[in-house]
């Protein structure tokens, strides 16, 4: 969606432990184990597998090897486990996951084709680990886990856990490893001095220390960097500048001479442990009953039925999305920030509101009032510049928020929403919107480049012509480059990954790795949502992964607008919205865990564009025409229900049927449709007098609880020019321009739509 006008020391301790010579008894791998191969999807050309080893005897597992054959399937992928040998295959347990206390598991999981029309095989698990071997095509659980699906990554019993059990688990021994291991660094390194220059190993990823930006995250000379202070907030050894350890002060917390609970924010690129330990100066082996529900981190999943759960327990995705960190578009003759592209959270409370005083309206406000009104998830777009601290466009003086709600700067307003969020119980997900805060929703890939779609849009004021996202090939036009790569992008979904125990919150539920993908074939975005995966999955595998579609042409060759072609997308009669497009998502699926994913779709009315499926057809002169065109040849419009189904279901409803959850990221619309726009659309569309964006809105809304389907509301907030917003505003753009970014009370006929979808 276009904001304005779109207005735009985990259970890996062990390893760590001999790293620095510390010692304790632990078993061999001979001991007596089950081995399970568990088929836990699979569709007309593949299936998902997942591998339990469960310890069984009364001594810890120390490292497990397994092996296996199929007939005629194939693997494609693998998580969880080193992987070799191409049938048979043999699977080798990672440094985190190698240790099996008695009575607890580990899995790993495996994606592949099935080479036949037959059922997914059930291979014969074997290896010296294993004394009792069982396959099954249903799904099971570890006795701790509340969700009815099985996880194709550690399940909550084991010693490396996405979170930990809801029951007492039989031992931490690598917990109270944890304790002394970081004790020990903090007060051998505590007068470590380190150059501004160095690194910080962060959550395995090696990242540039940064030189301006003071704390946080920042993007310095092209790349993402960590302040010193940041770095030093963590202990050894992600915490680690150069090599050298964290202050003294930053681990004051979790070392001590008396026994003491404390909760603990460590974790690795393997394993998202944040659990509560018990330490202990006299004791090496302690017990932990920690709950997952206190753990650090939230462990997100997507059960069989297509819901999110969090630790087992499906969250309502009462959804609605609240834009503004990602860009806002400036008029060109704004007195402070002209064509500027300020990365501001609105709230309606602007400077100049009551002569100066303001509304009084806070971010708390808002949430309270949201959560009254039953919203339990937010979508928060963002671009690459929001994470940037430094960045002018997230700073005075050009901000439009009152003085007394004004941000500090873009990321830090990002990082107190998120943290506001939890205190509420309100469950995010961050949403990459844009190549650039500049380009905004025109991006379309990762390295967008004009001429941009809207670039002889009549009477518009935000072309952005002269910028591009792509290092090269970029018309004469364009004089700033904000140079966006798949590099760039990937070190991003990291750095977001990372927010989780960065900020001590578990209600980052996933990230929508880029929004509105039109420019990409189907093979090529499939490609990059595999490897935003991986990067997601290395550092917090506690997330979901949330993929949108493309749309129904694409740049198949060197990626200027210029070269586009058509894609697949069904029967021509019903074109996709941009983002709507996953029709070949089905036959070409993603090799991305079912449990793990959320197909999110874009699908929008007649007031964000008129699309053919909305003209009358049979009207003469009106055959085939939509948007400008059909507008100036005043062309009726009408809503008809059995048509639009007939289209979602081909570019993305049907993928319920296959077992994958659906959460459309964005639908709304203005429903005064043509009022409440500029007078130029008010004048091309004078003829429409009826509730037309209203009626397409019940009709989704319709389709999407018949279907099982959860959705998010563009917008919460009423800033944007072609939806509005849940929230009403004062402001029109022919009327009352100058009432922009105030807010009213709650749109009653939104209300009703959303109250009828979540059945409040």
């Amino acid at each position: 969606m276009q904001a304005p006008m779109k207005h735009a020391l985990s259970s890996k301790t062990l390893g760590l432990a001999a790293a620095l010579g510390l010692s304790f008894a632990v078993a061999g791998q001979a001991h007596a184990a089950s081995c399970s191969y568990t088929v836990v999807n699979e569709w007309n050309t593949g299936f998902q597998g997942s591998i339990t080893i469960t310890n069984d005897g009364t001594t810890a597992v120390n490292g497990w090897t397994v092996g296996w054959q199929y007939t005629n399937n194939k693997i494609t992928s693998s998580w969880n486990a080193t992987l070799s040998g191409s049938n048979p295959y043999t699977a080798t347990a990672l440094d985190w996951n190698k240790v099996i206390q008695p009575g607890q598991s580990v899995s790993f999981g495996v994606q592949g084709d099935k080479n036949s029309t037959a059922a997914a095989e059930k291979p014969t698990i074997t290896g010296a680990v294993c004394s009792t071997v069982t396959s099954s095509s249903v799904a099971t659980t570890s006795s701790s886990s509340k969700s009815s699906v099985a996880s194709s990554v550690p399940s909550s019993s084991s010693v490396a856990s996405s979170a930990p059990s809801t029951s007492s688990s039989k031992s931490s021994v690598a917990s109270s490893v944890v304790s002394s291991v970081v004790s020990s660094v903090a007060s051998s390194s505590s007068s470590a001095t380190c150059a501004t220059t160095s690194q910080c190993n962060w959550y395995g990823t090696l990242y540039p220390s940064c030189v301006t930006t003071t704390s946080g995250w920042g993007y310095e000379n092209g790349k993402s960097c960590i302040a010193n202070t940041t770095c030093a907030a963590q202990p050894a050894p992600y915490g680690v500048v150069n090599g050298c350890a964290v202050s003294s002060s930053s681990v004051a917390t979790t070392s001590s001479s008396s026994s003491t609970k404390t909760s603990s924010s460590v974790s690795t690129s393997k394993s998202s442990v944040a659990s509560s330990v018990t330490t202990s100066a006299s004791s090496s082996t302690t017990t932990s009953t920690s709950s997952s529900k206190g753990a650090v981190l939230g462990k997100f999943r997507v059960n069989a039925d297509g819901n999110i759960t969090k630790d087992g327990t499906v969250v309502p995705a009462r959804c609605g999305n609240w834009f503004g960190l990602e860009g806002r578009h400036e008029p060109s003759n704004d007195a402070t920030n002209p064509s500027g592209a300020p990365m501001e959270l609105y709230m309606g409370n602007m400077w100049w509101v009551n002569g100066g005083a303001g509304s009084g309206r806070t971010i708390q406000q808002g949430m309270t009032e949201l959560k009254a009104k039953g919203i339990t998830m937010l979508r928060l777009p963002i671009s690459p510049q929001t994470l940037d601290a430094t960045d002018p466009q997230g700073k005075d003086p050009n901000l439009k928020n009152h003085q007394s709600v004004r941000q500090t700067n873009a990321r830090q307003a990002l990082e107190d929403f998120i943290k506001l969020a939890a205190q509420n119980n309100i469950q995010l997900f961050i949403d990459i919107h844009s190549c650039s805060n500049y380009v905004g929703w025109r991006a379309g890939r990762l390295d967008a480049r004009p001429p941009y779609v809207d670039a002889n849009r009549a009477n518009y004021d935000f072309t952005r012509e002269t910028y591009s996202c792509s290092a090269t090939n970029n018309p004469s036009s364009v004089s700033h480059i904000q140079a966006y790569d798949e590099t760039k992008w990937l070190a991003n979904l990291k750095e977001v990954a990372g927010l989780s125990a960065k900020l001590g919150v578990d209600n980052i539920l996933g990230i929508d790795i880029f929004n509105e993908p039109f420019d990409y074939t189907w093979a090529d975005w499939k490609t990059l949502s595999e490897h935003a995966y991986q990067a997601i999955n290395s550092v917090n595998p506690n997330m979901i992964v949330i993929v949108e579609g493309i749309s129904g042409n694409a740049n198949t060759q060197d990626g200027t607008p210029t070269t586009k072609d058509a894609v697949p997308f069904g029967d021509t009669a019903t074109n996709p919205n941009w983002g709507e497009n996953l029709y070949e998502a089905g036959a070409n699926p993603l090799n991305i865990p079912k449990d793990q994913l959320l197909i999110s779709p874009h699908t929008y009315g007649p007031s964000v564009f008129v699309q053919k499926q909305f003209v009358d057809q049979t009207q003469a002169g009106c055959a085939g025409l939509e948007g400008d065109d059909a507008g100036n040849a005043k062309c009726k419009i009408v809503i008809n229900p059995t048509q639009l189904e007939k289209g979602w279901e081909e570019h993305f409803g049907y993928l319920r049927q296959l077992g994958y959850g659906i959460l459309v990221g964005e639908f709304g619309g203005n429903m005064d449709w043509p009022l409440k726009t500029k007078q130029n659309v008010r004048n091309m569309w004078s003829h429409v007098t009826t509730n037309v964006d209203q009626q397409w809105q019940q009709a989704a809304g319709a389709y999407f609880k018949k279907k099982g389907i959860n959705a998010c509301y563009w917008s919460l907030n009423p800033e944007s020019a072609d939806t509005m917003g849940w929230y009403t505003t004062p402001w029109d753009p022919v009327s009352a321009d100058d009432k922009w970014g105030q807010w009213g009370d709650f749109d009653t006929r939104k209300t009703s739509l959303l109250n009828a979808l979540w059945g409040l």
